[in-house]
């Protein structure tokens, strides 16, 4: 066999889905967490400067906070080893499809290991839209507030009393009501708008929430890969199978 032919053959035996897969996967939880931890951190800077000013009145929210970057390390780490066992597995079943080395073998361990990767890949799948789900809420309530500021702007000449235009982030249950001032009026509220925590935390929200998308989009893209490899492996471990194709 020639080089070339060699070159082929090893080409063919890629997992091009699951590669894919792989670097939209790394890409979107590298997006959703670091943009997430940065975004997290400003975001308990702009209660703390603007719409708590007494610590007690937000220590649980920002506990949870601290908690919620606490485990988007770990997501972090999981993924990336999670990743790379799916692109070995995918190189593995493509060769053992394709019979590339030798002719086909597979064992039942080898497919429950296959099935078992299929069925947790499904839960990470389901588990990854809450996440995104739940990534767009900061997004929602930040859009709010710029949308107000724009608003207030843009009609400022109309305005007898700016002040009157206010933003409370108490009725989002972040804070408590108790919560001191808890809402941002007027030029307050403009001068929130414009700092640089508020800008960056907010374009931060977005590319998190479009990170965990990308993170839905390769698993779901890792769920059809490992599907139709598990299926293959155990309908060419039959003996009769080119009977009943």
């Amino acid at each position: 066999m020639g080089c070339f032919e060699c070159c082929i053959k090893c080409l063919g035996g890629v997992p091009y889905a699951s590669l894919v897969a792989t670097i939209l996967c790394f890409s979107g939880v590298a997006l959703f967490c670091g943009c997430g931890h940065v975004a997290l951190t400003g975001t308990v800077t702009i209660l703390e400067a603007h719409f708590s000013t007494v610590t007690s009145d937000h220590a649980m929210l920002t506990d949870i906070i601290q908690l919620m970057q606490y485990v988007i390390y770990g997501i972090a780490s999981f993924f990336f080893l999670y990743g790379i066992i799916l692109l070995a597995e995918g190189f593995y079943t493509t060769s053992a499809v394709k019979e590339l080395h030798s002719e086909f073998k597979t064992t039942i361990c080898g497919r429950c290991i296959s099935g078992m990767f299929v069925f947790l890949t499904y839960v990470l799948g389901v588990a990854w839209l809450g996440v995104f789900g739940f990534s767009a809420v900061p997004v929602f309530l930040f859009y709010n507030m710029w949308s107000t500021c724009a608003a207030m702007k843009s009609l400022a000449a109309n305005l007898t009393n700016i002040d009157s235009v206010c933003v409370d982030v108490r009725q989002y249950g972040i804070i408590p009501w108790n919560a001191t001032p808890g809402k941002a009026c007027g030029s307050t509220l403009g001068d929130i708008c414009n700092t640089s925590e508020f800008y960056l935390s907010y374009h931060l929200y977005i590319v998190a929430c479009a990170g965990a998308g990308a993170t839905v989009i390769a698993l779901l893209i890792y769920m059809m890969a490992t599907t139709y490899n598990f299926a293959v492996l155990k309908f060419k471990s039959r003996e009769d199978c080119c009977t009943k194709f």
